[in-house]
């Protein structure tokens, strides 16, 4: 049994575990002190060392990323951090945000006196004004208290930190549509090459990172590389938070080593709710392909969940039981992705239309004979043809929902779906209304 590893997570249900003063009992700005007492090489072959990850979904190391900026050329360069949380079912950002902006905060300190950045970016998806103002907090905690601004720590080393709020674009999670957003123009992403690194925020060299990569690194600084890859496996180190949603007992944040799995996980979480068993679930979100219970035992991590045909994306498990239609659901998601597609490139504009259209009538029992084939047809005519991932990510439920259960879009093609799975059997809590007299 993999235990748990509180670490972000560890102090989330202390009284006041968003404030200054909390984080500091905890470590807090330690290992910024340390950082500021090194060299820039040494901070990026740490990052490097440690084997972190992006925690942002597509996993790229993240000191190689630090370590792909020019050299300086006496002009600025910038740290923006992905901090637009929009994936359906992903919700650890927005929840480490509210619990401990300053692990955040310290750690975009840190990258930023590691990459020469001396302006920094929290690019918060606008519609959590809630996260937005508390993150403001405690960047105005970390100012008065010499952590942020002039002359950090008495090192000489300045930083500015602006917390920018967007529009609520799922597009702007994509880093070069985020950056454009940021520089004040429409969401939209940006052929590359350049990439970030070269030529990013205001044609500057960037680095963008997701918030828990960046929250990650003051542990990792404070306790070593081999700490951290004392945790995970081999070629996936260290912890992350996973977000169990749906069918669990008790759904939540379970911070763990990479590698563990869901069958721990939903131990941990009191296992299915009463008399019910796992149907589907998603390793990474609504945009990877979907898992069944034959996959309950595959290890949480970058290269297993890939080789069992998925990928871990943003660790967030959508645990769905007997009771739901794998249609409904994939009909749902699609309506997201078709709403949410910023219409620059055909394919993903005018393939989520229609696969909108298609699951639309299986969802209602209104199927026709092709409907099946057509719908593998347009994602193969959307996948790897989009400029960015999004195009990708909507076919990815499609195509492996139909792998897995291609019987009940075939049920698509004559019984509505609430005939095939009575929604009331599904409902999470009791919806029938007491009326007091």
């Amino acid at each position: 049994m993999t235990d748990l590893t509180p670490i972000l997570t560890k102090f989330w249900d202390a009284a006041q575990s968003w404030t200054l003063q909390t984080y500091l009992d905890n470590e807090g700005y330690q290992a910024l002190d340390k950082a500021l007492g090194m060299s820039q090489e040494d901070l990026v072959a740490m990052a490097k060392d440690s084997g972190l990850r992006g925690r942002g979904g597509a996993g790229f190391p993240t000191g190689m990323k630090w370590g792909f900026l020019p050299k300086p050329d006496g002009g600025p360069r910038y740290l923006v951090v992905n901090a637009d949380e929009s994936e359906p079912g992903t919700c650890k950002d927005i929840p480490l945000m509210m619990a401990a902006p300053h692990f955040l905060i310290e750690g975009v300190a840190i990258t930023s006196y590691a990459i020469g950045c001396n302006h920094a970016f929290i690019y918060v998806r606008g519609e959590v004004v809630h996260v937005y103002r508390r993150l403001q907090k405690a960047v105005e905690e970390a100012y008065a208290a010499g952590h942020l601004g002039k002359n950090i720590h008495g090192t000489g080393f300045d930083l500015d930190v602006t917390v920018h709020a967007g529009a609520g674009a799922y597009i702007c999670g994509e880093e070069t549509a985020l950056l454009d957003s940021l520089e004040g123009r429409r969401g939209q992403p940006r052929l590359k090459p350049p990439f970030p690194a070269v030529a990013g925020l205001y044609a500057r060299p960037t680095v963008v990172n997701n918030v828990e990569s960046i929250a990650s690194v003051p542990p990792i600084l404070l306790h070593g590389a081999d700490w951290f890859k004392g945790m995970g496996t081999e070629k996936s180190s260290g912890f992350g938070i996973f977000s169990l949603s749906g069918h669990v007992t008790r759904p939540g944040q379970y911070e763990a080593p990479l590698g563990i799995t869901l069958r721990e996980l939903i131990d941990m979480a009191g296992g299915m709710r009463n008399g019910h068993q796992l149907k589907f679930w998603t390793p990474g979100g609504s945009s990877t392909p979907i898992f069944t219970a034959e996959h309950l035992d595959v290890p949480l991590d970058f290269e297993s969940v890939a080789a069992a045909g998925s990928m871990l994306g943003t660790r967030a498990l959508q645990i769905f039981d007997e009771t739901v239609s794998v249609v409904r659901a994939v009909s749902r998601w699609i309506d997201f992705y078709a709403h949410e597609s910023c219409g620059k490139c055909t394919p993903c504009r005018e393939g989520t239309f229609w696969l909108k259209q298609i699951m639309t009538r299986l969802e209602h029992g209104q199927g026709t004979q092709g409907d099946i084939d057509t719908l593998l047809d347009v994602c193969d005519n959307i996948l790897g043809r989009s400029f960015c991932a999004l195009g990708d990510g909507a076919t990815s439920p499609v195509t492996s929902a139909v792998q897995y259960f291609r019987e009940e879009f075939e049920t698509g093609m004559h019984t509505p779906w609430w005939v095939a799975f009575p929604p009331e059997r599904s409902v999470l809590f009791d919806t029938k209304e007491t009326v007091s007299v």
